[in-house]
């Protein structure tokens, strides 16, 4: 279990600063540029620092009712970070500013045509916490334990790609990339690993 106390904080912000991220370019120049926020909370009953997953509103145009991380795309002139903050305020209503980013994880590039900029946030309590039903279904603290859980991941085949699908276990559910490849990631450099997501697949209902 990790605390959601400063001692954890300042924890995970050393081991983001020592994660190598990929050269952006290396990977998709051409992209639509877009950012979600892994935004970390002390919102678990048993004290454990969490994650919030949002399940999508259904009456968005894109990727409706799909599991997610807060986040979209960049506007014009704006940077990640600033992509990552807005929308975790908009979707959320949380506002922690940029002293909470402890760093940002590698892009994962999307079949519909997005570089997705995971950043690590440090959101506070969630006890302010307002989602917008315009964009948010629901919200789910997930705890760090739990996606570093030994069977928290695992990979399948599809005859549309030779590449692996990865698929994060969420009690019953199965959250697909690029939210499980990210938090993946994230759960890889928490114990320290240098490991890429880029080529870990999609669904096929994500690649539009």
């Amino acid at each position: 279990m990790r605390p959601f106390n400063d001692a954890t904080r300042r924890n995970i912000a050393d081991l983001c600063a020592a994660f190598p991220r990929a050269t952006p370019s290396e990977i998709a120049p051409d992209l639509k540029r877009a950012a979600v926020a892994i935004a970390l909370t002390g919102a678990e009953g048993a004290g454990d620092t969490a994650l919030l997953l949002t399940r999508r509103a259904a009456g968005l145009r894109a990727h409706r009712a799909q599991w997610a991380l807060p986040g979209g795309r960049c506007d014009a002139g704006e940077t990640q970070v600033q992509a990552a903050l807005r929308e975790l305020h908009e979707e959320l209503g949380l506002d922690p500013g940029p002293d909470a980013v402890l760093g940002l994880l590698d892009d994962y590039p999307t079949r519909s045509g997005y570089l997705i900029t995971p950043v690590v946030i440090w959101a506070g309590t969630g006890e302010a916490m307002a989602p917008n039903p315009a964009e948010v279904a629901s919200v789910h603290p997930v705890g760090l334990a739990t996606i570093e859980h030994a069977d928290a991941f695992d990979f399948a085949t599809i005859p549309e790609s030779t590449r692996r699908v990865i698929r994060f276990h969420f009690g019953d559910r199965l959250i697909h990339a690029p939210t499980a490849a990210m938090i993946y990631q994230f759960r890889e450099v928490l114990g320290g690993r240098q490991t890429r997501v880029a080529d870990l697949e999609q669904p096929v209902f994500a690649w539009k």
